[in-house]
């Protein structure tokens, strides 16, 4: 029924019965959902390499060999487990994906997700990967399977819109495609654009243009090119940067006030001019524009702000490189958010999704996805997802700028540092003390995969770090020398004794306890 007819019918009901107030409810009814003004979360996730089952990839890593259909499963559970997790169950209304799998064999018409979703109604993500896979399935690009995991969870109601590189099915001369992943949004709010901005050696910039309650919202997913602290690709950076930037220019141009909200894995550090002094132009910084001055964008010189300035520093972080942690994940606002028209943001929202027994470690770093880890490969992602929240405001007051409880950036950039990794501040409280579970329990059962021990136990001999538990015989592993040394002088002082926390998983085939710390020998 169309919004028209509704509030010719509420009037007509009023007229006639003399009941306004039964009108204005009659029309809050009819009213499509959408309509209503109601606060709304955005997330943006790098799924580290989802793709689907058809066999066919660019990645070693994801080869048939190596990547089964048990391993899609596990993917698109875990990912699913992790958004659920937010709105009470219900998932956030936008959601911007990094790393989904160009399909390669793709059908002769793009997908008809709504389609796909009646198609297998009756059946589960679970039984469409195993007893009852076909090779239709097979043939449903990575973003379908995740939006039947949705669904199965109760997380329904998105519509799919999925960036294109311009070369699907195109292939190398290896027979490899040529470029593997690409940039996904979901959404529930109605789309009425979109366009797709091509980038050199990165994927295309996904620009969407959504009807939040009546108000336009462009959003933009990016995935620029990778290497955060290198020179060399910080000139592809610029590049990526520069053809956002020339887009945004126009928006802005038309509007000043326009609601926008850049968001994606940008493979670029919030403080980037500052922690990378040599680089003489940032992306991210100095092209973009990309700042911390809260209230800058209220002039015409900075029109957007990195949501990142809104944690203390010490909390800025949603993945770890070389022990330190990075902000490559972004959600960044222009000045229309923070005015007193159309959508705006909720000031301070912005947050890390870092759930520990789920994506986070008992030592707070994210679980990633590791496709030799079990049977069906096992964890999340090398990146924490990050979100913010948003609402409508009723004024059309595009000059009028919302009050801030707390006022962040005096400097635009942010500081020169980086935040180290702290494994001193591990959950060791949350540890399975091995000596505490009953002798038959096997721990190669799939259940303990990736949890976290306590292991007190007699090293099997003088030469390797080795110990029987559970009718079994693990390796026990550090990453660093350091490590590995305290281990083995722990084990000669203790007559032959080793005492550490440690990681329960696989690394070719061989079971291990991965210790990852020095602070995890005790």
């Amino acid at each position: 029924m169309r919004t028209g007819f509704a509030f010719y019918l509420c009037v007509e009901l009023c007229r006639g019965m003399r009941m306004r107030l039964y009108g204005t409810l009659i029309l809050l009814v009819l009213a499509p959902v959408w309509l209503v003004a109601k606060p709304f979360t955005v997330l943006v996730f790098n799924v580290q390499n989802l793709h689907d089952a058809d066999g066919v990839a660019a990645y070693d890593d994801f080869q048939p060999a190596v990547y089964t259909r048990a391993h899609v499963l596990t993917k698109v559970v875990n990912i699913t487990r992790v958004v659920a997790g937010m709105e009470e169950g219900r998932g956030p209304d936008i959601i911007l994906f990094q790393e989904i799998e160009i399909d390669h064999t793709p059908g002769k018409t793009p997908p008809d997700y709504t389609g796909i979703l009646r198609r297998y109604t009756n059946t589960t993500i679970d039984k469409m990967l195993g007893v009852d896979f076909t090779t239709e399935v097979g043939d449903l690009p990575a973003e379908a399977l995740l939006l039947k995991a949705f669904a199965d969870r109760g997380m329904a109601g998105y519509t799919v819109v999925a960036g294109s590189d311009g070369n699907d099915g195109v292939l190398q001369d290896d027979g490899r495609p040529a470029k593997a992943i690409k940039c996904v949004i979901f959404t529930r709010f109605p789309v009425t654009d979109v366009r797709n901005h091509p980038t050199s050696s990165a994927r295309n910039i996904l620009e969407v243009k959504l009807d939040v309650a009546g108000h336009p919202l462009t959003v933009f997913g990016n995935h620029w090119k990778s290497g955060a602290t290198d020179a060399t690709t910080e000139l592809t950076r610029i590049e990526n940067a520069g053809v956002l930037r020339k887009r945004l220019d126009a928006l802005l141009e038309a509007d000043p006030h326009a609601d926008i909200l850049v968001g994606g894995d940008l493979n670029s550090h919030y403080n980037q001019r500052r922690r990378y002094r040599k680089m003489p132009v940032t992306a991210i910084n100095d092209i973009l524009g990309s700042q911390g001055n809260e209230l800058a964008i209220r002039g015409p010189a900075r029109d957007l702000y990195n949501l990142w300035f809104e944690l203390p520093e010490d909390d800025r972080g949603s993945d770890v490189f070389r022990g330190e942690w990075g902000t490559l994940m972004h959600l960044i606002v222009s000045r229309g958010l923070y005015d007193q028209r159309g959508v705006q943001y909720v000031d301070n929202s912005f947050a890390v999704v870092k759930r520990p027994g789920l994506n986070a470690d008992p030592a707070g770093l994210p679980v990633r996805w590791n496709t030799k880890e079990g049977e069906g490969g096992f964890g999340f992602s090398d990146h924490f997802p990050i979100l913010a929240r948003f609402r409508t405001v009723a004024d059309n007051l595009p000059g009028k700028f919302m009050p801030l409880t707390r006022e962040s950036g005096s400097e635009d950039d942010g500081n020169g540092r980086a935040n180290k990794v702290d494994l001193s501040k591990t959950d060791f409280a949350s540890a399975v003390v091995l000596a505490d579970l009953p002798a038959d329990v096997d721990l190669r059962d799939g259940t303990w995969t990736g949890k976290f021990f306590r292991v007190e136990a007699k090293a099997l001999d003088d030469r390797f770090l080795k110990i029987e538990v559970h009718g079994g015989t693990y390796d026990v592993y550090g990453p660093r020398k350091e490590i590995r040394n305290l281990l083995y002088t722990q084990r000669r002082e203790q007559d032959g004794k080793l005492s550490f926390y440690g990681e329960l998983g696989t690394y070719k085939g061989n079971w291990q306890f991965l210790v990852k710390a020095k602070e995890w020998v005790k």
